[in-house]
């Protein structure tokens, strides 16, 4: 009878546990927000005014950036595993490691995460951008939603 009770209490804090989110990893409960590091930041002295920024974006799995805008242009290298993305006016693509692509000065950022729930992914962003401008700009609340896409031409939410 101890023993089955023993059992009983095992099983009940088991989950108990589960209910409140302690067994599962803590990247899949609060993935919160991708890792930026700047690698480096320099003035183009050919370029009066402008300076680039080469930044390495780590996704940890289930981890996605907020909505967010460049003032400059952007070009982004898959480093490891799969990101995906999505621009306003385009639909959501998901790049592989070796893959890349560009986002023009301005362009809504709609979507960018780790496609991936299991594996981490990790990006190079080269960024040219006024001098001392942000990284990146979060879009308003009130701003355009992921769910939107074009179709001829017009946008449907």
């Amino acid at each position: 009878m101890k023993r089955s009770r023993h059992f009983s209490l095992a099983l009940l804090a088991v989950v108990i546990a589960a209910g409140a989110g302690l067994l599962i990893p803590a990247a899949a409960r609060d993935a919160g927000e991708e890792t930026v590091t700047l690698l480096r930041r320099q003035k183009l002295p050919d370029v009066p005014g402008k300076e680039v920024a080469l930044v390495l974006v780590t996704y940890e799995p289930g981890q996605a950036s907020t909505a967010h805008v460049h003032s400059g242009s952007v070009f982004a290298f898959v480093v490891e595993s799969a990101v995906t993305s999505q621009l306003q006016g385009q639909t959501a693509t998901t790049y592989s490691a070796g893959e890349t692509w560009y986002e023009p000065p301005q362009t809504p950022h709609l979507v960018s995460r780790n496609a991936s729930r299991t594996r981490r992914a990790k990006l190079l962003a080269i960024l040219v951008l006024d001098e001392g401008a942000k990284l990146k700009e979060p879009l308003p609340k009130c701003g355009p939603r992921p769910t939107e896409r074009t179709v001829r031409g017009r946008t449907d939410s």
